[in-house]
């Protein structure tokens, strides 16, 4: 090639590299142009490490689940319910199956003055059951003197001029029983068999056997 047209390629190369050239630099760029937007931030390639930054916050936002405390639900109070989960009814009900003899159907009379008294309504019976014998045949202080817990002493009539009290009615008697059971031992902490023992009888054997009436009553 002669030196005059090698010249002018040169030069006719040269221009075209100049045209095109800015073009493609244009287009490549344009290409890698980036938009990452979020809510009203708007993110470029000339901004990676922010964009990292970011998208880490996302990532993290998304993995950890928002934490639901569960409710809870409350069950009603019943306000009928006045002993071991049982109606006044229901409670007479259950007294009444372990009341015989003498003192059967008594159990309201039993239920109403243990709860004004605030007294364990099955003890009170238990005693009752062990001091009178009334499982079989109640003894003579209930049958002649309405004497249900075996009670001494007083200003009240003497059960056939003995040492026992009497009273006009079976009523009477275990109303007086149950308030003689609050103020002489649960008024003074004796609140179950065991304390009550040496005081109401002699025998160490006592508490064991008014466990064994509670028992029954609660399975009755």
């Amino acid at each position: 090639m002669k030196p005059n047209y090698m010249v002018g390629a040169v030069l006719t190369f040269g221009l075209i590299m100049t045209i095109i050239i800015p073009g493609l630099t244009n287009i490549a760029y344009q290409a890698k142009e980036i938009t990452y937007e979020s809510g009203q931030k708007s993110l470029t390639n000339n901004d990676l490490v922010v964009l990292e930054d970011y998208a880490s916050d996302i990532d993290v936002a998304v993995a950890v689940p928002a934490v639901i405390e569960p409710e809870i639900i409350e069950e009603p109070i019943n306000p009928n319910l006045v002993y071991d989960g049982l109606t006044f009814e229901q409670l007479v009900q259950k007294l009444n199956r372990s009341l015989k003899s003498d003192l059967a159907n008594t159990g309201e009379s039993f239920a109403k003055y243990a709860l004004e008294n605030n007294i364990d309504v099955y003890l009170a019976v238990a005693i009752v059951l062990h001091e009178t014998g009334c499982n079989w045949n109640c003894s003579t202080q209930v049958k002649q003197c309405n004497n249900v817990g075996g009670m001494k002493g007083g200003s009240n009539t003497k059960c056939n001029g003995g040492s026992y009290s009497s009273f006009a009615t079976l009523d009477e008697g275990i109303r007086a029983f149950t308030s003689n059971l609050k103020r002489n031992y649960y008024d003074k902490g004796l609140n179950t068999p065991e304390l009550m023992n040496s005081k109401y009888a002699a025998s160490t054997a006592w508490a064991g056997k008014i466990n064994d009436y509670i028992k029954k009553l609660k399975n009755s």
